[in-house]
């Protein structure tokens, strides 16, 4: 379905990274892990046709997605930005409806259809009630869960999320992951970054590391995620223990760093 093949990626004036490949099916998510400057965004970027590849191709369905009409694409992938400051106080409301614009035709209003579509976006996320309320005026943490809520809107095959619980407290952030596990289970593919390389334990299928732009492992989470690998990633000594037959990784507090 999604085929990304020896992918280069970055700026005209800088290379960011190389020599990426993998493909997805549907129902798999993939989870980015690296450090900050390691090229995540700067991939999920190329791979939503945001920005061209400076080498190799991004396929969906063996189209180039680069290629793709804006409106094609956005029928097919939903993009959830890290960071996104609005510039004018839409309601929550109407910035969930935006979500259905490529299912529009030209110069076509939203229908009962879409609006409906919306609110059930919106009390998916539990935050319904924040409908009327201007974007300007919320937290970082709400204007987060109200992007989602606009790419669920958007009922696309694809979904990817660069960081989505970045700025969420530990309640919104639960809701967020449990609802990646819901699209999973409904069959979509999804690819999402973290720093956090127990969301990747408990809420992929494969990891892709990256590290200086290049991969240092692409695999199921559980081959690609060993204590080595992620040493290696993060310079930071770890453990990667069983817990009610979930793997999850804490820091060995030595005080040494790893040195590679």
């Amino acid at each position: 379905m999604l085929a990304v093949r020896d992918l280069a990626f970055g700026f005209p004036s800088r290379r960011i990274g190389e020599a990426v490949s993998f493909a997805l099916e549907h129902g798999e998510t993939l989870a980015l892990l690296g450090g900050n400057g390691a090229g995540k965004t700067t991939l999920l970027r190329t791979l939503i046709g945001l920005l061209p590849p400076l080498a190799g191709r991004v396929e969906l369905d063996g189209a180039g997605v680069s290629t793709m009409p804006p409106a094609a694409r956005a029928t097919r992938i939903a993009y959830v930005p890290q960071q996104h400051l609005p510039a004018y106080g839409f309601s929550v409301a109407e910035v969930v409806l935006m979500g259905r614009a490529s299912r529009l035709s030209v110069f076509a209003r939203p229908g009962r259809a879409d609006r409906e579509i919306a609110l059930e976006s919106l009390e998916t996320l539990g935050i319904a009630p924040l409908a009327p309320r201007p974007v300007t005026e919320l937290s970082g943490g709400e204007r987060q869960l109200v992007l989602i809520a606009r790419a669920l809107a958007q009922q696309a095959d694809i979904v990817m999320l660069d960081e989505p619980t970045a700025s969420l407290d530990f309640g919104n952030r639960v809701r967020v992951l449990r609802e990646l596990d819901r699209l999973r289970g409904q069959g979509l593919t999804i690819v999402f970054s973290t720093h956090e390389p127990d969301h990747a334990l408990m809420h992929a299928d494969r990891a892709l590391l990256l590290q200086g732009g290049r991969p240092l492992a692409l695999d199921t989470v559980a081959n690609a995620l060993t204590v080595d690998n992620i040493e290696r990633l993060y310079q930071t000594r770890v453990r990667v223990l069983d817990a009610d037959g979930r793997r999850v990784c804490v820091p060995v507090d030595d005080g040494n760093r790893v040195r590679r």
